[in-house]
């Protein structure tokens, strides 16, 4: 008998420090759909376990009708063999899945998180199809907890409309109707200010000094091909050079290194000469293709430079290492070079090497401002526009947070955040809890920071004060 008691209270022992081993369940498991997105989203939330636990599993089901999921329909990372589909009644006498009619025993976690998480993002789900979630707490030495299940299934829906996109489109509407107001002003032949570009102007000068050495000119649209934005926007720039050579009598040369750019250059320059009343003048072998490979290219347009001595040298497209070396070598030759071009890393040297150089976008408004046509002026007017717009929210976010930092006031931080976050982010159009939340945290935490600079600056004082009286004495 009293062995029998003892092994009745071992194995009463066993199973209370198994059960006490595994974790507390997590709590109030939550399934929402994800606003502003095209029902691929579901996010869901719960509250850690009681005790604390190493990780948690993510388990899903998708609800099917008047049926949940089984082998054949189950939303899961691994697959069931078992083959059964668990009936359950999706409509109950409260409107939610009875959860004891649900199981997650055969299905496999599509998830894992730490122990530090509290919800997790699904974006494996599809549009219009329910489910159902569980999560089931995880301790250090893998013993687990009993699954936490949602109370009602979670159907992802696709959004028509992004509600955090509003701003943004806004401000593209507001562009948009200025760009349409300054093509009407350029229409109605009132004049449309645009500044004086020096590269675009030097054209001249440079055409007719080829022309008075007796000299050609030389143009190279960059080593892209014709699908590239700057490789176009060289094309238009070449149209303006080739009727000025046309309008002077100046031979012009074109070597290209992609085939489809040299038949866009040779239609470019027929189209030239023949507006400037010379399709005489034009010789398409002098539009020709030399090689798609970059430093041959590069060795054969500088062989050419150094041989022929063109007067004019013109750079206008997508350039790379090449960029210097053809510029040294325009340089060398006593050529007047303009450059054209949108690569940040080679616009220094063809600042170094040439006498003018279009920067950026002055090579992109190249093609307005070289024809004043009203519809491309009325364009570039209001994309600066924009620009104004978008540079004065940056001013205005820079100079509130600036202010809240210095004031530590609440509402110049939902300001700050707002321009930051909603106008020039994608918080939506009105300010959030979780953003208000941020704001009172910041706050909170420069009083912390002021408080401990206080205390440290007391406890200072205190000790040089001891230290005055101790020499004192």
């Amino acid at each position: 008998m009293t062995r029998f008691l003892a092994v009745l209270m071992a194995m009463f022992f066993a199973v209370t420090v198994a059960y006490a081993a595994a974790p507390a369940p997590p709590t109030d498991v939550v399934a929402t759909d994800e606003p502003n997105d095209v029902g691929n989203q579901v996010q869901l939330t719960w509250k850690g376990s009681a005790g604390g636990a190493a990780g948690y599993m993510i388990f899903r089901k998708a609800v099917v009708g008047d049926q949940l999921s089984g082998a054949s329909q189950l939303e899961s990372v691994g697959e069931t063999a078992t083959g059964v589909t668990e009936p359950v009644n999706p409509e109950g006498p409260d409107g939610a899945v009875r959860i004891e009619d649900l199981s997650f025993a055969d299905d496999e976690p599509i998830a894992a998180v730490s122990g530090g998480e509290t919800s997790y993002l699904d974006e494996t789900v599809e549009a219009g199809t329910s489910y159902m979630y569980a999560v089931q707490a995880v301790s250090a030495t893998n013993e687990v907890s009993p699954l936490a299940i949602t109370e009602k299934p979670v159907t992802p829906t696709w959004d028509w409309i992004n509600e955090s996109k509003l701003w943004f489109l806004f401000i593209m509407l507001t562009i948009s109707l200025v760009v349409i107001l300054f093509v009407m002003i350029a229409k109605s032949g009132r004049p449309v200010k645009v500044r004086k570009i020096a590269g675009l102007e030097a054209v001249n000068e440079a055409v007719g000094r080829a022309t008075e050495m007796g000299r050609s000119c030389l143009f190279v649209p960059g080593i892209l091909d014709i699908n590239d934005i700057q490789t176009v926007a060289g094309l238009t720039v070449l149209s303006n050079v080739a009727k000025t050579a046309a309008k002077y009598d100046a031979k012009l040369e074109v070597p290209t290194a992609r085939s489809l750019v040299m038949t866009a250059a040779r239609e470019t320059v027929q189209g030239s000469f023949l507006s400037a009343g010379r399709p005489d003048a034009y010789n398409e072998d002098d539009i020709y293709y030399l090689t798609d490979e970059q430093f041959g290219y590069t060795a054969g347009v500088q062989g050419k430079m150094v041989r022929d001595k063109p007067a004019a040298c013109f750079y206008m497209g997508a350039f790379y290492a090449e960029s210097l070396i053809l510029a040294e070598t325009g340089n060398a030759i006593g050529a007047i070079q303009v450059a054209g071009t949108a690569m940040p890393s080679q616009l220094p040297f063809f600042v170094a090497a040439c006498d003018y150089t279009l920067i950026g976008e002055e090579f992109f408004a190249a093609s307005a401002y070289l024809s004043g046509d009203p519809e491309q002026l009325g364009s570039l007017k209001g994309q600066d526009m924009g620009k104004v717009i978008a540079a004065l929210l940056i001013v205005l976010g820079c100079l509130f947070s600036t202010l809240f930092v210095l004031t530590q006031s609440e509402k110049l931080g939902e300001i700050s955040a707002y321009i930051s976050e909603n106008i020039l982010g994608e918080e939506g159009l009105e300010l959030n809890d979780s953003q208000r939340e941020n704001i009172q945290a910041q706050m909170d935490q420069t009083k912390a920071v002021e408080a401990r600079n206080k205390s440290m600056a007391e406890l200072r004082q205190s000790i040089l004060d001891r230290a005055a009286g101790a020499d004192g004495t």
